[in-house]
């Protein structure tokens, strides 16, 4: 991912969630350093990202998201090889997530990955009505 592809990127997030990050949460990120990739079609179509900050022997899976019409297809799957693939070959040893404790779909999908809840942090996320949600934390062996 690029400076190039945030437009792209945030108009997804606009459309999957109720909370999307922002282009600037986007573009502080790349400045950052974190590690981000975006999955293209042949058509150059964009059909997902993620982006993950590596610290000592820890990935952190800071946001994957895959495209409204691009759900169900197995993108997020490739998407999450990657990702793991990007933290194997920097060496390192877990790779951490947060997700909404509402959000049963990728909890199934990461569970089914091999990740396993580690502990839950309370009103994490903002909510609807200027509420919160808690977030489910997860890890995985790399």
């Amino acid at each position: 991912m690029t400076t190039d592809d945030v437009d792209a990127v945030v108009e997804i997030e606009n459309a999957v969630y109720s909370h999307p990050w922002t282009r600037g949460n986007f573009l502080d990120s790349l400045y950052s350093g974190y590690q981000a990739q975006t999955l293209r079609d042949g058509a150059h179509v964009l059909l997902g990202y993620f982006l993950v900050m590596l610290a000592v022997e820890e990935a952190h899976l800071l946001n994957i998201s895959v495209a409204a019409a691009h759900q169900h297809q197995g993108f997020g799957q490739l998407l999450l090889n990657q990702a793991t693939a990007l933290a194997r070959s920097n060496e390192m040893r877990t790779m951490l997530l947060e997700v909404r404790e509402s959000n049963t779909h990728a909890i199934k999908v990461y569970k089914r990955y091999g990740f396993s809840e580690i502990g839950r942090r309370k009103n994490y996320y903002p909510a609807e009505n200027n509420t919160r949600e808690g977030a489910i934390v997860m890890s995985l062996a790399l």
